[in-house]
């Protein structure tokens, strides 16, 4: 019966555990692709100078070369944390790192800009979800979860 109990609440987490993946990873795919302006008028930055400046304004307290080196570590972690995270392989390291990436830039954020900055754009709760997908026992749709089937 036990057995039975746990198949059963595997299959009601294949959808919502796939459909936190892609929107953890769509979400910060689509920061990546508004700093470099993919996004016109939509934009909240719309190039990478306005990036730049946005991202020494998260960073006052670094010197402004490592400001700048945090924004290119930061876009370059955005990008390979929700690429892990699409395929599903190394997932469980994608949505640690994505966690913790999440959760420098709330707390960053929180203290450069106030509590409503990182609310509004919800961040704490991408954090929050990302820690909830690490933690999951198994991904299914993913590449781990066919080569743990090997």
């Amino acid at each position: 019966m036990l057995l039975k109990a746990h198949i059963m609440t595997d299959k009601n987490i294949y959808f919502p555990q796939l459909f936190l993946r892609l929107a953890i990873a769509v979400t910060m795919l689509s920061a990546v692709a508004d700093r470099f302006g993919f996004w016109g008028e939509n934009s909240a930055w719309g190039n990478w100078e306005n990036f730049e400046a946005y991202t020494r304004k998260l960073t006052f307290f670094l010197p402004e070369g490592l400001s700048v080196f945090s924004a290119y570590t930061a876009t370059f972690l955005e990008i390979l944390f929700p690429l892990l995270l699409l395929v599903g392989w190394k997932t469980r390291i994608g949505a640690y790192g994505a966690g913790f990436l999440l959760l420098t830039f709330a707390l960053s954020m929180t203290v450069a800009l106030g509590i409503k900055a990182p609310l509004d754009y919800s961040v704490w709760v991408g954090s929050a979800g990302a820690f909830l997908l690490a933690v999951q026992p198994k991904y299914f749709f993913s590449i781990d979860h066919l080569t743990n089937k090997l």
